[in-house]
């Protein structure tokens, strides 16, 4: 695992429920992916390696700094037994088919945009070096829709809480599907440049073509690198690490936001591309090389065994920590049958996406970037509030951190600075 050195500081967002939140049977978002890398990362002994928090749920009034208020207060309203009352909205709002309704939704969205927005603030006060939440990196949502089994953007939410320390955030995206949600949410502004790897060709989302690059003061800050079938680690790596180093070099972000979705890894359910696990934490560990305050988010994922064993090694990797390729004995073991392994060899599938393609498009791409602004210079006036202003408590031993006790009793990340009446209607 190649990291750069240097003792860093993690903070680990999980919320003991969010297992048990159920999309439905048949539905291929299946939120007992989290718990099972939880668990599996806990048997191997990572998490004496971090502090972990369970995440204080998002407000009404945190969720709606980039959703409106009438879709925050129709999550909220909405469940299983009353959604015959609410059939228009459903539909203006997405909600149905792919984004079902179930029970608990509102709260499954407080929990993963929780973590997210907690771990911005912890990197935001200088607290943590890098914050994990695997449970969020929910891409598509947008601001009055829900799509692609998102309702709530956790990531826009976490952007915008590190905009308030930070002029220029750079979003990185590995998810097999183009991360539509946040490009929309920046598209015009030059303080967040956001970047994405994904299928295009008739593949949802239908959007990130190279040629969408941002508009107005956002103009070439959206970098899209559209691609084919069958794409294997060798062919990710000579696009990821000399697009994003081109970026690093001409955007000079101060923190990143690396959505990790495990969809892009071979033989997932709704994936098709050919990265391994190793392929595709060999992102993690180049975005760790620049040494920035990172925030690390989960995303897709569909072969739930794979899934889960992806976010165990990338959450090895950024703890730089070797560990076994014998997976230790855990609450969901049989999942890992017949090897009981932690990696897995790539299919037999043809990669598409020829040389001489990737160098065309890697071309257009450094092309858009060239016609980039040198980094922009923010005057930051007075810095707004975080969403976690009250005081810290830690867990005292390292070895009892996970104790469900000790981390419901961690703080609040409050949303005060958002307004204080929690809960508006």
């Amino acid at each position: 695992m190649s990291r750069a050195s240097g003792k860093q500081r993690v903070s680990y967002f999980y919320d003991a429920d969010i297992g048990n939140y159920y999309y439905g049977q048949g539905h291929p978002m299946k939120p007992h992916r989290i718990r099972m890398a939880h668990n599996l990362l806990l048997n191997y002994g990572l998490y004496k390696k971090m502090e972990i928090y369970r995440p204080s749920p998002a407000t009404f009034d945190e969720l709606r700094k980039f959703h409106s208020d009438e879709y925050v207060k129709f999550l909220r309203h909405i469940t299983p037994d009353n959604m015959g009352e609410y059939a228009k909205q459903m539909q203006r709002f997405n909600v149905g088919e792919d984004c079902p309704v179930f029970e608990g939704l509102y709260q499954f969205c407080q929990a993963s945009s929780g973590g997210s927005i907690g771990g911005a603030v912890k990197l935001n006060k200088g607290t943590s070096d890098i914050a994990i939440n695997w449970a969020g990196g929910l891409h598509h949502a947008k601001k009055s829709e829900a799509s692609g089994f998102c309702y709530t953007n956790d990531i826009v939410l976490a952007i915008l809480e590190l905009l308030k320390q930070h002029k220029r955030v750079l979003y990185i995206d590995i998810d097999i599907h183009h991360g539509d949600g946040v490009e929309e949410a920046f598209y015009t502004t030059d303080r967040v440049l956001t970047v994405s790897f994904h299928k295009f060709g008739e593949y949802f989302p239908g959007t990130g073509d190279v040629k969408d690059v941002g508009a107005n003061a956002g103009k070439y800050y959206s970098v899209n690198f559209p691609l084919k079938d069958g794409i294997n680690d060798e062919s990710y790596a000579s696009i990821f690490k000399p697009v994003i180093g081109q970026i690093m070099q001409l955007y000079q972000p101060s923190a990143i936001v690396l959505q990790c979705g495990a969809d892009s890894l071979c033989g997932d359910r709704l994936g098709c591309f050919n990265l391994t696990i190793k392929g595709h934490a060999e992102c993690v560990s180049f975005v760790l090389k620049q040494k920035l305050p990172t925030l690390i988010l989960g995303g897709g994922g569909y072969t739930i065994r794979n899934v889960s064993r992806c976010w165990t090694y990338e959450t090895a990797v950024v703890l730089n920590e070797e560990i076994s390729d014998d997976l230790p004995f855990n609450d969901y073991y049989e999942y890992y049958g017949p090897d009981y392994k932690l990696h897995y060899p790539p299919s037999a599938m043809e990669n598409l996406n020829i040389p001489e393609n990737l160098e065309k498009i890697k071309a257009k791409v450094f092309e858009h970037l060239r016609q980039m602004q040198p980094a922009p210079n923010v005057q930051m006036h007075v810095t707004p509030s975080s969403a976690n202003d009250d005081e810290e408590v830690e867990e005292e031993d390292p070895d009892s951190r996970f104790n469900q006790r000790a981390a419901d009793a961690r703080q609040e990340h409050g949303a005060e600075f958002y307004g204080s009446n929690k809960g508006v209607e």
